[in-house]
């Protein structure tokens, strides 16, 4: 029996690591006063269909026996965690405080073909901020900041960050007398996946442009820098909007607030359209620059209505969202990421004999109440054999109960040096 394809399973020693980069993120989001939430795997398919085009990518839940119950068939399990952030908001409004900052890590699933970088079961580390009536600005620069911290906290050197701004397209296509502008955003959006001719060609086809008018809409992703100028570049094209302006000042505000992040980490990409209709202003994609061929690995942006579509209020936010699995695997894959040992102990209690079993298992006790993780050998076998299992598990300290006219003994299985040592006192070197 195997396991089931697009589902992850992490060896210890990959698994250990993980767990550290978790705690890191915990740490960081909390060092910028985000607090931590976490909602219900399944939420109602009408919550999740909120987002748009997605139901095709909705796992539903329904009973393997018995007669189907329609309540149950009207669930379905979370494909990300921005959903259940707006109905949670919603939902639990007269309790919180605004601006309400909230990081989230779960699982999600998406009922997607599994292959390199998309699986249907994965990790999702998000943040937002979301208010009443407005989200000050700046928490559009805090969000790639944050996610650089992080990145550069875990030693992942070549990530990029590209961001844009919905309006700044939205402006551009209506300057160019486009009314409907967000099927043009949708297409837009697959430029990574079908390329330049197959943006051109779907812009012609499906939406009955003309040769010369779709090579203008794509003109502009041609336009991504590290730097302020992409303002004049836009401007090179000719096109005019009030929302074009617009746009583009927020995205300048935006990457001045970054200018302090080394050059060329935090990137102007005009191409960058996040297709998912509910956002309205910054975008990002975060992507690894070594593997440019390599999917999003974070992502996110700024959306005024979605929390406000349950609730009869303006509750705009702003947030980014971490793909741990996507990340995680890919570094793995490339041997980016050194293993940890195969167990979190930190101390082997040598099983001498039978006699001595309860010896044993107080002294581990007596060093396990010290904040250490101790482990006790399960049978008295050869001594040879267990020092061995210390050594195949990574295990660093193996400890020695008194024997004749020796007291405690630990021995250290990287130097090889065995000394004195009394539990009562004795900490890791």
């Amino acid at each position: 029996m195997t396991k089931v394809s697009g589902f992850v399973e992490w060896l210890p020693e990959q698994r250990i690591v993980e767990l550290q980069w978790l705690d890191e993120m915990r740490r960081t989001f909390e060092s910028y006063g985000f607090c931590s939430i976490e909602t219900p795997s399944v939420e109602e398919i009408e919550a999740l269909l909120a987002k748009g085009e997605t139901d095709h990518e909705i796992y539903i839940i329904k009973r393997l026996q018995g007669e189907e119950d329609k309540s149950e068939a009207r669930l379905g399990l979370h494909y990300d965690l921005t959903v259940p952030l707006a109905r949670y908001v919603a939902e639990h409004y007269n309790d919180l405080v605004f601006p309400f900052k909230r990081y989230q890590i779960q699982r999600t699933w998406r009922g997607e073909r599994p292959q390199e970088g998309r699986y249907r079961e994965f990790y999702q580390c998000d943040i937002d901020v979301i208010n009443n009536n407005t989200v000050p600005l700046h928490f559009d620069a805090e969000m790639p900041a944050i996610v650089y911290e992080i990145f550069k906290r875990l030693g992942i050197e070549s990530f990029q960050m590209h961001i844009n701004n919905r309006k700044v397209l939205e402006g551009y296509f209506r300057g160019l007398g486009i009314e409907d502008t967000i099927p043009v955003i949708r297409i837009i959006d697959k430029l990574d996946k079908i390329g330049r001719d197959g943006v051109l060609s779907q812009l012609q086809a499906n939406l009955g442009m003309q040769k010369d008018l779709a090579e203008r809409c794509l003109a502009i992703s041609n336009i991504c820098t590290p730097d302020l100028s992409f303002r004049e570049r836009v401007r090179e094209l000719g096109v005019q909007s009030d929302l074009l302006e617009q746009g583009l000042d927020e995205l300048q505000f935006v990457m001045d607030e970054l200018r302090d992040v080394p050059t060329s980490v935090m990137l102007a990409d005009l191409s960058i359209a996040r297709g998912l209709d509910y956002y309205t202003g910054t975008v990002y994609e975060g992507k690894l620059a070594e593997f440019p061929a390599y999917g999003t690995i974070c992502s996110g942006g700024r959306y005024e209505n979605l929390t406000g579509s349950f609730i009869n209020r303006k509750l705009p936010g702003v947030g980014i969202s971490i793909g741990l699995t996507r990340l995680f695997a890919k570094l793995l894959a490339e041997h980016k990421i050194q293993p940890g040992p195969k167990s979190p102990t930190q101390v082997l209690v040598i099983f001498p004999d039978a006699e001595r079993r309860q010896e044993a298992v107080q002294t581990a006790r007596m060093l396990r109440e010290r904040g250490l993780n101790v482990e006790l050998y399960p049978t008295a076998i050869k001594q040879a054999q267990q020092l061995r299992y210390a050594s195949r598990k990574g295990i660093p300290y193996v400890w020695f109960l008194p024997y004749a006219e020796k007291g405690h003994e630990v021995k250290n299985m990287s130097t090889g040096e065995q000394a004195v040592a009394d539990p009562t006192i004795w900490l890791p070197q």
